[in-house]
């Protein structure tokens, strides 16, 4: 054969194979992932009119713009946030179903609640971080930390604290406020943070250890008082309200809210989900709608976000032994 003819033979194999290369790529393209298609579910385990209920709200209002469709919250409570966390859990892994998980997702387990674990979810964000608060009814006999935690060692038991629902943040946040004081209260249980405030604004309860963003529109209307912040510092839009360590009182806690996915959600569609709650985390209507809130956002990525929660269930384990509410 004549190199003449073996080149222009060898040219064309190379060009073919060129041409198939360039289809191919052209067909993967024309075979790339379309994200979201439809509506998306989001659910949340506690009820309306709680920080978590209202900053999920937010949240999903501002990732709707870049995902381009709409995302419905859906409220499932009921067991101590346990209904809506085993919701997420069961869901369809096809990325249409997404949750808020929370600090009770640490809490629950210990005590042999449910029998699941952060570790059964794909983490996405880690949206923000909520100090615990002493808050009672604005008529009170006590305006101050002090004067409340003599009021309950003068009168044990007398003094109901709400919560939402035993084995809860806010349960174990009333618990080491009574470990750390030396007081004893009720725990009174509830489905979510807002009936709790609500029951405390009618006078129904003594005082509820939510966090400042769920009382906010009590505190707002005068129908309730906070003589106390657990955390490092004062918050910015209630610089009045004294934190627990400067009264005296070494008691920082918090609550923690991010968004999860059960197991088994395609990554490159996990990955578009990341994109989309990490845009709507930084988007600046919706970093304001949270500072109106007075919710601190706290964002972590899905490898710290993992990395955290594992830490936090086994901070949060130790707790609930200290404190010995799982003895109650």
């Amino acid at each position: 054969m004549k190199k003449e003819v073996f080149y222009s033979i060898l040219g064309s194999l190379l060009a073919v194979s060129v041409l198939a290369s360039i289809g191919c790529k052209k067909q993967e393209e024309g075979k790339k992932l379309k994200f979201p298609e439809k509506s998306i579910t989001m659910i949340c385990p506690w009820a309306a009119g709680g920080g978590t209920d209202a900053i999920l709200r937010a949240l999903s209002a501002a990732a709707e713009k870049d995902l381009g469709v709409t995302i419905t919250v859906e409220n499932k409570t009921g067991g101590a946030g346990a209904i809506g966390h085993a919701a997420i859990k069961n869901a369809k892994p096809d990325g249409y179903t997404v949750g808020m998980i929370t600090f009770e997702l640490n809490s629950l387990p210990p005590q042999g609640l449910i029998d699941f674990t952060y570790a059964d979810y794909d983490p996405l964000i880690r949206v923000n971080s909520d100090a615990a608060t002493l808050t009672v009814k604005a008529d009170a006999p006590y305006n101050t930390i002090a004067e409340f935690v003599e009021y309950c060692k003068q009168n044990p038991n007398a003094v109901s604290i709400g919560n939402s629902a035993p084995g809860s943040v806010w349960h174990i946040g009333a618990g080491l406020l009574a470990n750390e004081t030396g007081i004893q209260v009720k725990h009174i249980a509830f489905e979510g943070a807002g009936p709790a405030v609500t029951a405390l604004a009618g006078g129904h309860i003594q005082a509820v250890t939510v966090s400042l963003a769920e009382v906010k529109s009590q505190l707002d209307a005068g129908n309730v008082k906070c003589l106390g912040l657990m955390d490092a510092k004062r918050s910015e839009l209630y610089p009045d309200i004294p934190t627990f360590t400067e009264e005296g009182y070494p008691i920082v806690y918090s609550t923690w809210r991010g968004l999860a996915l059960p197991k088994g959600v395609n990554p490159e569609i996990r990955s578009i989900l990341v994109d989309a709650f990490t845009k709507a985390e930084n988007n600046p209507d919706f970093v304001e709608k949270a500072r109106n809130m007075n919710l601190q956002l706290a964002y972590l990525p899905p490898d710290q976000f993992t990395e955290f929660l594992k830490e936090n269930y086994d901070a949060v384990s130790k707790t609930l032994k200290e404190t010995h509410l799982l003895d109650e």
